[in-house]
């Protein structure tokens, strides 16, 4: 297990802090939603990777620039903004090498990345985040005593109630809502300014 840090930095400062675990942490909960927003561009596998590192080094050239300082202000937000701009950037590298497809075809393929989500791929989006959202609850879930995740986890997901957990678990029902709030707590630390 571990150690669980009662000033835990979050997610996004440990980033800054150039700390290698949480850049791990950051492209494995990050890489599906940048592939996806590429895939969505019609670029080929190949030109997904060279994109997506793209992306990636532009983040890590830049993160210290990322603020929260309007409630509309998300990370999703400036990463999908970078990774549309070296979308394009691709794109415009392509027209230059490629004159036998004339300026047309590339000028089709940015103007088709100009709204990287459109309503019907939505779901889609969604489904990726869900995961994400799950790749980061499996994360934290290290950072706990297995009862005490336990505990969080049959109150606030399946919505138990403390005195039955506390007798299934041999706690106390403070013990569980003292569990729930811990682990509340560093997901809430873990995420800021992850999500919308």
């Amino acid at each position: 297990m571990a150690a669980f840090s009662e000033t835990s930095l979050t997610l996004l400062d440990q980033v800054r802090n150039n700390h290698a675990d949480a850049w791990e942490r950051l492209v494995d909960l990050y890489a599906p939603l940048v592939r996806y927003w590429c895939r969505r561009s019609q670029l080929s596998d190949e030109d997904v990777a060279d994109v997506f590192q793209e992306t990636f080094r532009a983040v890590a050239s830049h993160i210290h620039r990322f603020r929260r300082e309007q409630a509309t202000d998300s990370f999703r937000g400036w990463l999908r903004t970078i990774t549309t701009n070296k979308i394009r950037d691709h794109f415009r590298r392509l027209e230059g090498q490629t004159p036998a497809e004339g300026g047309s075809v590339a000028q089709e393929k940015i103007a088709s990345i100009s709204d990287p989500l459109s309503q019907e791929d939505e779901h889609s989006e969604l489904d990726i985040l869900r995961g994400s959202v799950h790749r980061m609850l499996d994360m934290v879930k290290g950072d706990f005593e297995s009862r005490t995740w336990e505990a969080f986890w049959q109150c606030q997901v399946e919505g138990r109630g403390t005195d039955e957990i506390g007798v299934e678990l041999g706690m106390t029902p403070a013990a569980v809502r003292k569990a729930k709030y811990r682990v509340l707590r560093r997901l809430r630390e873990e995420l800021e300014g992850l999500i919308d």
